[in-house]
């Protein structure tokens, strides 16, 4: 496994700092487009027995239930429960077609829409099938592949309660990012995480990364260790092991790792299929990015369990949309009209969705405490000035980022803005030539409403623990979900964006060495 190879310990910080863009030059990519190995956009494993899950057209939760703790009540552990799951987290939203070339949509964003993340369910007997297993979702067809049948229910699952596994297939981005792919695909893992944690709290269940376990443990379970199983097929990486309950019990004894009789009753279990390859061939497999994966494997770990501060509650709303069809209408806008506008409680209240509250989802699901601070671009928000802000999603850092940063910054506060939100106006003025500069000279972060750029506690993090480098990205994503969906509340649309020119954000902030780094765009504005 790659945990076992042995890397410098400055592996991740000379992978970072390799794969920054910049004005003066991109991170190593490939030279054009090899259309005629473009991968597969789904993985199957032939000859694994398929279980069909129904369609589910609705939900009946309103989208702003959703941050009503208590008022969904628990869906029971059924097949149309699993498939509404699977449906409306890694699911197909749309098909589209341009000339000869047809492409899905899904639910759940993803870089250049390559969707390198792969889920898998570890399930009960009866929840979807018969025998208890572990099953891979197929989301071009909407069914479950059984990989490992277990003959008696002896995995050990928590009582109303089933497992959700993460895998990234690298080469899905790499074949068009090059180098930079890897960071790609640990924020598709957080818009994953968070697309699961929105689905499950539309059925009324809870969701929670369990951070104990190590990669080891996950490739185990989901079987990507398996060689004979892939044969010359893109390997699979594990990502995260998510926890979904049908209630309130989160059994925080499942966050030290699995329990042995799952891992004994997986081990002894019949498994089934093999994976498809996804290209014919490779122009360039990237080494280095087998390197970075390497050098931040997750061991088994212990963490003081993380309990998010208390906060005011977020401000009622009871507008008539459906969660279910706003989490299929979400999609990428490509362009915006440069005149539509968001109201300011509007955007104070998008801020207060990506605080951590127990029991509200999407941060809720990540066991860590806020690392993502937001450099707000403002361009056309009613009721508040054009130009630079920082919002601190974590009150401690918001003086350290004030001494990080140029020292002839403002830090006035925003009038009307919450009490409880730490949000700042650094300069005034108009930031749209700046925003579309430092994200790689793209229209989008200048025509829209505002612009912003998720700046992360880098380097204390990091010395801890190397694997951090992952999880960072993975609550950038989680992040920028959350936009996307607050976003068609507010009948905007959002967009990520992954080139921007790292260093250049830095140095309009003033921030100097690692302590802070820049991790992942995102706009919001009309569409067009």
């Amino acid at each position: 496994m790659l945990s076992g190879m042995a890397l410098e310990p400055t592996t991740v910080d000379a992978y970072h700092q390799r794969s920054k863009h910049s004005l003066r030059r991109y991170a190593p990519g490939p030279h054009g487009l090899d259309w005629a190995n473009q991968p597969d956009p789904f993985r199957r494993f032939a000859a694994s027995p398929r279980t069909p899950l129904p369609l589910i057209e609705a939900l009946p939760t309103r989208y702003d239930d959703l941050y009503r703790p208590g008022a969904i009540p628990p869906a029971p552990i059924e097949p149309a429960s699993i498939a509404a799951l699977l449906q409306f987290s890694l699911g197909l939203a749309a098909w589209k077609q341009f000339g000869d070339s047809r492409w899905a949509l899904r639910c759940n964003p993803s870089s250049g829409n390559l969707h390198p993340t792969e889920g898998y369910l570890i399930l009960p007997a009866g929840a979807v099938a018969e025998p208890a297993g572990v099953y891979h979702y197929l989301s071009r067809d909407h069914l479950l592949e059984q990989r490992c049948r277990i003959e008696a229910d002896r995995t050990g699952l928590p009582k109303n309660g089933f497992l959700f596994g993460l895998s990234t297939i690298f080469w899905r981005e790499a074949w068009k990012y090059g180098e930079r792919a890897f960071r790609y695909c640990q924020l598709d893992a957080g818009h994953a995480i968070a697309a699961i944690r929105y689905a499950a709290a539309a059925l009324g269940w809870r969701v929670r990364l369990l951070d104990g376990w190590n990669d080891d443990d996950i490739a185990a379970l989901l079987g990507l260790d398996r060689d004979e199983d892939f044969g010359n097929a893109e390997r699979e990486h594990p990502d995260v092991m998510l926890l979904v309950t049908a209630g309130t019990g989160m059994t925080p004894e499942w966050q030290a790792g699995p329990p042995e009789t799952l891992l004994a009753a997986v081990a002894n279990g019949e498994w089934r299929g093999k994976a498809n390859r996804l290209s014919p061939t490779h122009g360039h497999d990237w080494p280095i990015i087998d390197r970075i994966a390497a050098a931040t494997a997750k061991p088994r770990t212990t963490h003081a369990p993380f309990d998010p501060p208390v906060l005011p509650p977020l401000a009622a709303r009871s507008r008539p949309l459906s969660a279910s069809r706003l989490i299929r209408q979400r999609r990428s806008a490509q362009a915006f009209d440069g005149q539509s506008t968001m109201r300011a409680d509007d955007l104070f209240h998008l801020l207060d969705l990506t605080l951590p509250r127990a029991q509200t989802p999407p941060l809720d699901a990540l066991p860590w405490p806020p690392r993502i601070h937001l450099l707000l671009f403002v361009h056309r928000v009613e009721g508040l000035d054009p130009g630079i802000y920082l919002f601190s999603r974590n009150t401690a850092a918001a003086s350290e980022l004030k001494r990080a940063m140029r020292p002839d910054f403002l830090w006035d506060d925003v009038p009307d803005a919450p009490d409880h939100l730490s949000l700042k106006r650094l300069l005034p003025g108009d930031a749209r030539e700046a925003a579309k500069l430092l994200s790689c000279h793209q229209d989008i972060a200048s025509d829209s409403a505002i612009a912003l750029a998720m700046l992360a506690e880098f380097e204390a993090p990091l010395s801890t623990a190397p694997w951090v480098y992952r999880a960072l990205f993975q609550e950038a994503g989680a992040i920028g979900q959350a936009l996307y969906l607050e976003a068609e509340a507010i009948a905007l649309r959002g967009t990520g964006i992954g080139c921007y020119f790292d260093d250049d954000v830095h140095e309009l902030l003033g921030l100097s060495g690692s302590r802070f780094q820049d991790l992942y765009h995102f706009t919001i504005g009309g569409p067009l």
